[in-house]
């Protein structure tokens, strides 16, 4: 009778230990499609997003946010060059319809100085010397870093359409020792 006893133990044990296998297993493939499914990654390229994001990094990207709903001031999404097929990393500040001009280093949304740490004194102001006017479907992206960025100051990118945009960044994953959600 106790040897009947002994293997139940284990035998119970072991189904434990199987059944944690298996809910380890299906999260993780779980986890995976979800971020194979609605998400993706990129690769950052230069020093333009410096200093929260440098080159090489590694950040995930929400694709299905933006099918849900529309970028945001500060968001930082990846967008379709219109003047090729690279992507680009940048930080959204001019939302559809409003005005930005840049003037004496400083970033001025419909007239009013826009206000934020993220975004320093700029030098160059190329095309938002003069007010620039976005249409209904139309971003004004900049890079945290804007001397160093080529962005919708310039005419080869320019106003972003919301078509462009194919996702928020989220979370930077690499170098693992920087891992964590991006503001």
């Amino acid at each position: 009778m106790s040897m009947d006893l002994f293997t139940y133990e284990d035998n119970s044990v072991l189904r434990s230990v199987i059944r944690g296998i298996v809910y380890v297993v299906v999260l993780i493939s779980l986890a995976w499609f979800l971020v194979y499914a609605f998400m993706g990654q990129t690769i950052i390229n230069g020093q333009s997003m410096s200093p929260l994001l440098n080159a090489e990094d590694v950040c995930l990207v929400d694709r299905l946010k933006y099918d849900l709903g529309r970028p945001g001031r500060f968001d930082i999404v990846l967008f379709e060059r219109a003047d090729s097929e690279k992507l680009n990393v940048k930080r959204v500040i001019g939302l559809p319809g409003e005005n930005v001009q840049i003037a004496n280093g400083l970033v001025y949304i419909n007239g009013e100085k826009l206000d934020d740490e993220r975004i320093g004194s700029i030098s160059l102001a190329g095309i938002a010397e003069n007010v620039v006017e976005l249409g209904k479907d139309e971003y004004f992206v900049l890079g945290d870093n804007a001397d160093s960025s080529e962005d919708s100051r310039f005419a080869n990118i320019g106003n972003v359409k919301r078509k462009s945009i194919k996702g928020k960044l989220w979370m930077k994953i690499r170098p693992v020792a920087e891992a964590g959600l991006l503001n």
